[in-house]
């Protein structure tokens, strides 16, 4: 196998758990509100990795632009569906930007980055590692061989299921019918990039969503 391709595939989302791990680790240690420079540094850093690398992922111009489109919307619901359709408990509890003066520049600059590790950086990692990467290395170990969307049902579910269980107990449900939605795009259009870009599809209506409601659980 390439250890090169495999390195640049895997290492942004590897980099971007550590640093997750590191802000629920302080938090733990009592040092609190680190995620309002942890986040930005995190986003910054798998941003510039994905730049860095930007040519060995298969990039292209996204196909199938309506079905991309459907599929972001349709996830976008299925996140807020519990909530915003039968009356779940709001979630409210989480990164909430107006620990910072609201209209402030440091709330802005905290909503900015936020956004951006939202709808750029989480899309183009984990689509990268995800479909990119672990649904081809499932059908065989030299990954850049497999075409991309090549479907295997073991591939399929195993990828469906563990990018399910990246997110929170809470998001499960949503999380793993999304990713099935998402492993289903990526087989019909064959693009990496529609995948990227449905993926920001939602993630831009779901900040949206937490803005409006501040709900801040959901990002």
């Amino acid at each position: 196998m390439n250890t090169r391709s495999l390195t640049r595939y895997c290492a942004p989302f590897v980099l971007f758990l550590l640093l997750l791990a590191c802000t629920g680790l302080l938090q733990r240690l009592g040092i609190s509100n680190s995620q309002y420079w942890l986040y930005p540094l995190q986003t910054l850093l798998c941003a510039m990795l994905v730049w860095l690398w930007r040519r060995e992922y298969p990039l292209a111009r996204p196909r199938g632009a309506g079905l991309t489109l459907a599929i972001g919307v349709l996830a976008f619901g299925l996140w807020v569906s519990p909530q915003a359709i039968f009356g779940m408990q709001p979630r409210l509890d989480g990164f909430n930007p107006e620990v910072f003066a609201p209209g402030s520049p440091a709330y802005w600059a905290t909503v900015g980055f936020r956004f951006a590790r939202l709808v750029v950086v989480v899309p183009l990692v984990e689509e990268i590692f995800w479909r990119g990467f672990l649904l081809r290395y499932l059908v065989r170990e030299d990954f850049t061989s497999v075409p991309f969307g090549t479907f295997t049902w073991y591939s399929f579910g195993f990828v469906t299921l563990f990018f399910a269980l990246e997110h929170q107990p809470a998001d499960y449900p949503a999380a793993l019918c999304t990713g099935a939605l998402y492993n289903l795009l990526a087989v019909r259009t064959r693009s990496l990039s529609a995948c990227v870009v449905a993926h920001a599809v939602t993630n831009l209506l779901l900040g949206g969503y937490v803005m409006a409601t501040r709900q801040w659980g959901f990002w």
